[in-house]
């Protein structure tokens, strides 16, 4: 959400996500019943600050919050 123009996103890997939609539709494709595919949660998060929104925003984001930002963009 960060690149698409907020000052802060969270949420899972999207790599991630696309090799896990992968592996699912690999087993449906072999016959697997959608009833048998295990539901699964992601395992990996991504937490991103976007700076110029920030501000353009007028809002300070914490150097705490930076540093444990995954990614910045300025």
């Amino acid at each position: 959400m960060a690149k698409a123009g907020c000052p802060l996103g969270y949420g899972p890997l999207r790599e991630e996500l696309r090799r896990r939609v992968a592996h699912q539709i690999a087993h449906l494709f072999q016959g697997t019943p959608a009833s048998e595919l295990p539901i699964e949660l992601p395992t990996r998060y991504e937490f991103a600050v976007n700076l110029k929104i920030a501000k353009a925003l007028s809002v300070t984001i914490p150097p705490s919050i930076l540093g444990r930002a995954d990614e910045v963009i300025e």
